[in-house]
C-alpha cells in the first residue's frame, strides 16, 4: 500500500481523490489550509469506514509545506504518491485584473506545486520510487481564452514544468504526470472573484460578464462529476504506463481536437461565430 499526500482536499477533486485512495487501502494524508473545512471529507470517510489523516498545509507558505511533508517522512519515510491539486480560478483581463489576485493565482496554481515537489522529491529520488501527479487543466493544452489568461498561464506553466521533470527524472525511478480536466462540478467558480471584480467603469466588464456566464452555464449544464477526475488520478498513480498528459472529460478532448484541427490560434479565439457564441448568445458590442 502507498503513502499518499494530496493538497486541497476540502472540496472537489481533492476530497474525492482522498476517498478514492483510501478505498484501495492506501495511507492517505489529506491536506488543506483550514482544517475547519474538513467536515465534508471526514463525514464521507466515516460513513464508508475509511481512515484518512488530516494535515494543515498552506501551499503558499514554505514553512507550512515543509512541516507537513517532513512530518509524513518522519513517520513513513518517502511519500509514494504526491498529488498537487490545490488551486484557485480568478478571472479578469490582463490589463485590469487586481494584480494581487493575479499574483495569488500564479502562487497557488504554479508555485504551490513547486514547493511540494522540491520538498518531497529528494526522498523519492533517494528511494528511487514515487509518483508526482499535477492536476492542471485543459486550459493548459489550448490557447489562452479571454479573462482566463492568468489561469491558463498558470496551467501552461505547470504542464511545462511537468514535461521538464519527466526528462530530468529519467533513471531516478520517479514518474510524473498531468491530469487535465475540462468542465467539472466543483466550487472553483463560486470561489472565483470574477463577479466581484466586475466594475462598471472597467472597459472589459460587459464582455467579461458574457464569458463568465459561458463558464458558469457550461458547468451547470454539463459539468462532470469530480469522481471521474479522482479515478483518473488514482489510475495514473497505479499505472506505470500513464502518459505525461491526460485529458479528463469529453469536453476537454473536444477542445483540444478543435485546436488541432484548426491549426491556428486565431481559429480558436472566441470572436465572430464561435463555440462560445453558439452556447451563450452574441458577444456584446465593443
Amino acid at each position: 500500500m502507498s503513502i499518499v499526500m494530496i493538497t486541497g482536499c476540502s472540496t472537489g477533486f481533492g476530497l474525492e481523490t482522498a476517498l478514492a485512495f483510501a478505498r484501495q487501502g492506501d495511507t492517505v494524508y489529506a491536506t488543506m489550509r483550514n482544517l475547519a473545512k474538513s467536515d465534508p471529507l471526514m463525514k464521507r470517510a466515516e460513513a464508508e469506514g475509511l481512515e484518512i489523516n488530516l494535515l494543515s498545509l498552506d501551499v503558499n507558505d514554505d514553512k507550512s509545506v515543509a512541516a507537513a511533508i517532513h512530518h509524513i517522512q518522519r513517520v513513513h519515510g518517502a511519500i509514494d504518491v504526491l498529488v498537487n491539486n490545490a488551486g484557485v480560478g480568478y478571472e479578469g483581463s490582463v490589463e485590469t485584473i487586481d494584480i494581487d489576485n493575479a499574483r495569488d493565482l500564479m502562487e497557488t496554481n504554479f508555485w504551490r506545486a513547486v514547493r511540494t515537489i522540491r520538498t518531497a522529491l529528494p526522498a523519492m529520488r533517494a528511494k528511487r520510487a514515487g509518483v508526482i501527479i499535477n492536476v492542471t487543466s485543459v486550459s493548459g493544452r489550448v490557447p489562452g481564452t479571454a479573462y482566463n489568461g492568468w489561469y491558463g498561464a498558470s496551467k501552461h506553466a505547470l504542464n511545462a514544468l511537468t514535461e521538464a521533470m519527466v526528462m530530468e527524472l529519467d533513471g531516478f525511478g520517479v514518474r510524473v504526470a498531468c491530469i487535465e480536466p475540462g468542465f467539472f462540478t466543483t466550487e472553483i467558480m463560486q470561489n472565483s472573484t470574477a463577479r466581484r471584480n466586475l466594475d462598471g467603469a472597467d472597459p472589459y466588464a460587459a464582455d467579461q460578464a458574457w464569458m463568465t456566464d459561458f463558464y458558469e452555464k457550461s458547468i451547470a449544464s454539463g459539468g462532470g462529476d469530480p469522481v471521474v477526475v479522482a479515478a483518473a488520478i488514482v489510475n495514473a498513480a497505479n499505472d506505470p504506463t500513464t502518459p505525461v498528459h491526460n485529458l479528463v472529460g469529453d469536453d476537454a478532448v473536444m477542445f483540444v481536437d478543435l485546436v488541432q484541427q484548426s491549426g491556428t490560434v486565431e481559429a480558436w479565439l472566441p470572436v465572430g461565430q464561435s463555440i462560445v457564441e453558439t452556447v451563450d448568445g452574441p458577444r456584446p458590442p465593443r
